[in-house]
């Protein structure tokens, strides 16, 4: 690689020093997600960055409290990148416990809630086994994109993930052509075309046991 920088860059998870700046990092990245201006509602702006804060804040949160693999790509000392993996060992869509349920009603509200758990149902009957995670987030930081290193946190999602050996593989949904493409070519392959509200878009699958991948 001619960029010196992809030298210095290495891959950990996330101490809980570090989520306040990985949850910066996702609002950041996630501020003109369709799925999200979908879910949260765009009526009102102010509001809507509320609710988007509060929902990245909260997801972090539980997910750091399950002990699922928080992934951050680092420049250094640096952090650049996130990726949050959730696995089905924590229950999903309609089973989420109460006390997250609870928060993220309180950070949102209840239709935006619902929504949230709606897309995890739908990506979960969908996936081939319950033996599946899903790539809840992956995000640089704005001024590090276009840079070559979303592959390079893709690729530390998919090392982790085969060196674990309840986990199948890994699913992901996606509405940008430019984020298809980029999982494609880290060997993901689409499994499903799906509706999740009013947003059309993809879910990818990459699965550890397909030689092929």
């Amino acid at each position: 690689m001619d960029n010196p920088t992809l030298e210095t860059l290495r891959a950990v998870y996330l101490t809980a020093e570090d989520l306040r700046v990985a949850a910066s990092i996702l609002y950041n990245a996630y501020h003109d997600d369709p799925y999200f201006i979908d879910v949260l509602g765009q009526q009102d702006q102010a509001q809507y960055e509320q609710k988007l804060r509060a929902a990245i804040r909260e997801e972090l949160n539980e997910l750091w409290q399950q002990e699922q693999p928080l992934i951050g790509l680092f420049d250094d000392e640096r952090l650049i990148g996130v990726a949050c993996v959730i696995t089905q060992q924590v229950p999903l869509g309609e089973a989420r416990y109460w006390h997250w349920r609870l928060k993220m009603v309180l950070g949102t509200g209840w239709k935006s809630t619902q929504g949230l758990m709606e897309k995890e149902n739908c990506i979960l009957e969908h996936l081939p086994s319950d033996k599946c995670g899903i790539l809840q987030f992956i995000a640089l930081a704005p001024n590090e994109q276009n840079k070559g290193y979303g592959a390079r946190l893709i690729q530390a999602v998919l090392s982790w993930c085969d060196e674990q050996p309840k986990l199948d593989g890994i699913g992901v949904f996606v509405t940008h052509p430019k984020h298809h493409d980029v999982f494609v070519q880290q060997g993901f392959s689409s499994i499903a075309e799906v509706n999740i509200g009013k947003v059309d878009g993809e879910i990818l699958f990459y699965n550890k046991l397909d030689g092929s991948t």
